[in-house]
């Protein structure tokens, strides 16, 4: 089977949770992983909000069985409530045409992202610790979503990580979505 699975930033982790479970289920033995991303196309580049935070990138992963732990668990959430905080007002499917001319651009609440982004995440580590009975100093490294360094240093505070076991790569590729963390496993 081939296909694409579609979460923007959070897209490779979703594809990570789709093919892990193939290979769990024995409907595979091992599954490529591609998280991809051309931001540049959707970017306005006179809007220094935006286009100094985001580049283009991909990276890929391939899963396979193992008597080894490798991914323990996946807790997916989504919130479309939030869809004004950052957008593409015309929609990539949809205003395909307005994207292609230029006239389609990407539109982001900075702030808000912030704070969004640091209190879903921290959450996230609460629901994920919890369901596999374990404690923060269980863990050894993270290697988040490279959307920037405020956020990734908001997420190893919660952790109580330093940033010495943080893995952080936002400043050579910039947020490339859904490529971050596949980019942030080749370091």
């Amino acid at each position: 089977a081939a296909f694409d699975v579609q979460a923007v930033c959070t897209g490779f982790v979703y594809a990570i949770g789709v093919a892990d479970n193939f290979v769990r289920a024995g409907s595979a033995r091992r599954a490529l992983v591609v998280g991809a991303a051309t931001l540049s196309r959707i970017i306005d580049w006179s809007d220094r909000s935006t286009c100094v935070l985001f580049g283009d990138g991909a990276g890929a992963v391939v899963l396979e069985a193992s008597e080894r732990p490798g991914i323990i668990s996946t807790h997916l959430h989504a919130d479309g409530a939030y869809e004004s905080l950052l957008r593409v007002r015309a929609g990539i499917s949809k205003g395909y045409k307005q994207v292609q001319a230029g006239e389609a651009f990407m539109e982001m609440k900075g702030n808000e992202v912030f704070r969004m982004a640091v209190t879903t995440l921290g959450r996230i580590v609460d629901e994920t610790l919890a369901a596999n009975r374990m404690q923060k100093s269980d863990i050894d490294w993270l290697i988040p979503h490279q959307a920037n360094l405020r956020i990734i240093g908001a997420a190893a505070k919660k952790l109580s990580l330093p940033m010495e076991r943080v893995v952080v790569t936002v400043a050579e590729h910039a947020n490339t979505s859904s490529a971050s963390i596949p980019l942030a496993l080749d370091v």
